[in-house]
């Protein structure tokens, strides 16, 4: 159980559950089985490895392991109410629990533990599901609830931290990753064909459904109530879709964002253990520099990364500037092709789900380094979706017309599948054409779901917040740096900045064709001179240098022996992808997706329980 504590609240500390959770509510009658918690936990560990525990009711088994971020010494988990009827385990960071633990007290609820997890079964005791719109911060959690004979699987509000559940015959099961629910399947989980669709087309797969058949997401914003008989309810306690544009000038905008800034940074950097940085010379990292310069007193570690003997520059140099405008502790990893190779077993296994972001291999380079010294590291994301960086959210008048008529629905937004449509017609087998005209459908029905007085930039925000954002860019985030125990922390997500971001009059996120504005302009002052002209260049990582001779040619050996491959793909056109990659001919992004899903479907289907280790030669792995 939760163990209470003697220890006042520390000043400033804050969430201590980086952690992984995972459970399950049986049918009427039955008890859980330790053991099979044990080893949903033991899929856990990396995310956790300071500490685990578990608890038995009734029906319900809950499980967490844990790393120690805030309360380091009492936030043992599953946590317990006074009077027993209410047990949590929780993943994430409550960044507002100090004031609501104030409010709490007043209520007669005392903390009886310095950890920030405590605040959700309080405020849940206190105000119910009410509690939800109340928490502020990155969270997934399961609530049993004795006296309501419940549990309650809430996510955060943008989906910053993972949740996945599972209807078995006999319960339903839920987990912080996907590899924890594995080894309580009746069976091999099937391949979900729409799903490998959306990956290989659209780098990665959308909504609830997963890479497997009957593992669901929870999806950002919700709960799902379920009773004693195994019914499921929704609950949504936060949409995007009810932010009201707005008018709103310049000079009155730009206060309300310093004021916002200044709340969510104090609230972002409580934590009762140093933190870092990740910089990659970009807007975002850089306007965090000079935030967490202004709200911390201690010197910030930064790490950025930058490629030897690549074809394309980086942003090293930029990145350096600003580390030595704020006197960063700054460290630089120049990597080599063997290095960022040699990462891809390891990085599949941690994300669970397949995306195709090259960024994930040296994020989980970052990840390892950062973790060497540090729990916490901050980082930029969420940036270009909130004030809107992206060039795809400015298109061209013509592009655009030419899109929408190609592709309707969308606003001729996220319309073009990323395989070359000779690669499409040559290589995916019957199931996967069966599904073609489906793999556009989130993107059609988050365009579809927006109100009609928002604006088509607002829509296109909005499609990437619901979509491309919980579901690849905080996939990287969350589950990369977990597999080597660090929490991501990313300021520019507090929901308090979406919506004011996503509300703001077009005119101030986009000028001249240049996105992110306002940020800009509000920035401008707290950085060297002329950083913010930069163009903006994203994350590059050079793997059409490196996927090519004997390296492409042995991954296509490889990949017509591969089971996964086989049942999905037409393999006799492997080696006219192979001879096109060689002659530099494209197919680079298509031989990565094949070779990712070949390594996948060993990991999580065939042989389930295999963990690779950081550094692995992924030929050896297909």
């Amino acid at each position: 159980g939760g163990g209470g504590s003697s220890h006042p609240q520390q000043p400033g500390g804050g969430g201590d559950l980086m952690c992984g959770i995972a459970g399950f509510i049986l049918r009427a009658g039955q008890r859980p089985d330790p053991a099979q918690l044990a080893q949903m936990n033991a899929a856990l560990a990396h995310r956790g490895p300071d500490d685990s525990g578990i608890y038995c009711a009734g029906a319900v088994g809950l499980a967490q392991t844990r790393l120690s971020i805030i309360g380091l010494h009492d936030g043992h988990q599953p946590l317990l109410s006074a009077d027993g009827q209410l047990a949590l385990v929780a993943n994430g960071e409550i960044y507002n629990y100090l004031e609501l633990n104030a409010e709490l007290r007043q209520l007669g609820h005392i903390p009886r533990t310095a950890s920030d997890s405590e605040t959700i079964l309080n405020s849940y005791a206190q105000h119910g599901l009410q509690c939800l719109p109340q928490l502020r911060g990155m969270y997934a959690f399961a609530l049993h609830d004795a006296t309501a004979g419940r549990v309650i699987l809430g996510r955060d509000r943008l989906g910053i931290k993972p949740l996945f559940y599972v209807r078995l015959p006999d319960r339903i099961a839920f987990a912080s990753e996907i590899k924890a629910l594995l080894p309580i399947l009746p069976r091999q989980p099937q391949v979900v064909a729409t799903a490998l669709r959306q990956f290989l087309q659209h780098q990665f797969a959308s909504g609830e459904n997963t890479l497997l058949a009957g593992i669901q997401r929870v999806l950002p914003g919700e709960a799902l109530l379920i009773d004693a008989d195994l019914n499921i309810k929704r609950h949504r306690y936060w949409s995007p879709l009810n932010i009201e544009p707005r008018q709103i000038g310049i000079d009155a905008a730009q206060a309300e964002l310093n004021t916002l800034m200044t709340v969510v940074m104090r609230e972002h950097v409580r934590s009762d253990v140093p933190f870092g940085l990740f910089l990659s010379g970009g807007v975002d990292s850089a306007i965090l520099a000079a935030q967490l310069h202004a709200h911390s007193n201690e010197r910030i570690k930064s790490f950025s990364v930058g490629y030897r003997g690549a074809t394309r520059a980086d942003e090293l140099n930029e990145a350096a500037r600003i580390a030595a405008h704020f006197g960063l502790d700054h460290h630089v990893l120049e990597l080599e092709f063997k290095q960022v190779f040699s990462r891809i077993p390891h990085s599949i296994w941690c994300a669970d789900e397949l995306m195709r972001d090259y960024a994930s291999l040296p994020t989980s380079i970052l990840a390892e380094t950062a973790g060497a010294s540090l729990k916490v590291v901050f980082s930029g994301e969420g940036g270009d979706e909130v004030f809107a960086g992206y060039r795809r959210y400015n298109p061209r008048f013509a592009e655009r017309w030419l899109k929408t008529l190609l592709h309707p629905c969308s606003g001729g937004f996220r319309t073009r599948g990323q395989w070359a449509k000779q690669w499409t017609r040559q290589l995916f087998g019957a199931e996967l054409n069966t599904v073609a005209a489906i793999e556009r459908a989130p993107f059609i029905k988050a365009w579809r779901d927006t109100p009609t007085n928002w604006s088509d930039l607002q829509r296109r925000q909005y499609v990437d917040l619901v979509t491309a954002l919980p579901d690849n860019l905080l996939v990287k985030t969350d589950r990369l740096l977990m597999g080597f125990g660090v929490e991501g922390r990313v300021p520019f997500l507090d929901h308090r900045l979406v919506e004011f971001g996503l509300a703001l009059p077009d005119n101030l996120k986009i000028q001249q064709h240049r996105g992110k504005w306002l940020l800009k302009r509000w920035a401008e002052p707290q950085l060297p001179p002329r950083h913010l002209q930069q163009p903006k260049r994203g994350f590059h990582v050079p793997v059409g240098d490196w996927l090519r001779g004997e390296v492409a040619a042995e991954i296509g050996q490889r990949l017509l022996r591969n089971r996964g491959i086989r049942e999905w793909f037409n393999i006799a056109a492997i080696p006219k992808l192979v001879a096109a990659r060689q002659r530099g001919n494209g197919g680079s992004r298509e031989l990565f997706g094949l070779m990712q899903f070949a390594i996948w479907h060993r990991l999580f289907i065939e042989q389930s329980g295999l963990k690779p280790a950081a550094n692995e030669n992924p030929i050896e792995w297909i």
